[in-house]
């Protein structure tokens, strides 16, 4: 066996080993899940009617930003997860076994896209119920979800290197919300970025948070037809420029990250 497959088989055993914890401790599952439905029932029913969309039903505006804030929020998931094997020790067992050095990080960050995907399809069916719908094809919307998922997968890189740099799970969501934070919200998700003012604005146009986003409501065809065309190359090209900072956090954080995880085993 070669050393790609090597690691790839060794990262699909421990993916499997983090999976199991959500049949052990459905809990953890249930935390997941609650807060970006409680996101979608709250903007769709106490904030729709007060913000200005520039003509768009702002339940079919919320969704796809309520899916992008989601789905980085999740990455955080991988960071904690790594900063409680190191602090557990369970890492130095891991290092202990014949197994490929970059499996740990592998299986995290896949097992964590799992957990993206049953987020994603809980908040779908509550934003149906609430009145989103989806208009264009089905392969456009699988599009969507994917690009969603893609660009999650690249962020749990980032936070894969900050659980291994940090010496405690809970340092992780501090240092994850001060930065996620103004991230998801100094964008497109829940209000146009033309609303905001001067810098802001600026800042939120070339947002790569506002980018999938855009990308998003376009392939769900939450975009009508006569809208203008963003004037910023960031949201006329969405798709690229989101793959654009996909590519730039993996050739970055990966190496990153399994630099810091030979560290961080022998601290």
């Amino acid at each position: 066996m070669n050393r790609l497959a090597w690691a790839l088989h060794d990262g699909h055993v421990i993916a499997l080993r983090n999976m199991i914890l959500i049949r052990r401790v459905p809990e953890v599952l249930v935390g997941v899940l609650v807060a970006p439905v409680m996101f979608v029932l709250l903007f769709a029913y106490v904030f729709g009617g007060s913000i200005d969309t520039g003509g768009v039903d702002y339940r079919e505006f919320l969704i796809a930003g309520i899916f992008a804030q989601t789905v980085v929020f999740g990455a955080t998931f991988t960071g904690a997860g790594l900063a409680q094997d190191v602090q557990k020790g369970i890492i130095d067992r891991f290092r202990s076994l014949p197994m490929a050095r970059s499996a740990v990080l592998v299986g995290r960050t896949a097992s964590d896209v799992v957990y993206n995907v049953l987020t994603v399809f809980i908040m779908s069916l509550t934003g149906l119920a609430v009145g989103w719908r989806i208009r264009s094809s089905m392969l456009e919307a699988l599009g969507g979800f994917l690009l969603l998922l893609v660009f999650a997968y690249g962020f749990s890189w980032v936070m894969a290197y900050v659980g291994l740099l940090v010496p405690k799970p809970e340092v992780v969501n501090n240092a994850s919300f001060i930065v996620i934070f103004p991230a998801t919200f100094i964008a497109n998700t829940f209000v146009p970025s033309e609303n905001l003012p001067g810098v802001l604005r600026t800042f939120a146009e070339w947002n790569p948070v506002s980018a999938v986003t855009q990308a998003a409501r376009v392939a769900f065809g939450n975009v009508p037809p006569d809208m203008p065309v963003p004037d910023v190359w960031s949201l006329r090209h969405p798709v690229a420029y989101t793959l654009i900072w996909v590519a730039l956090l993996l050739i970055v954080f990966v190496p990153l990250s399994v630099r810091q995880f030979q560290r961080a085993a022998l601290r």
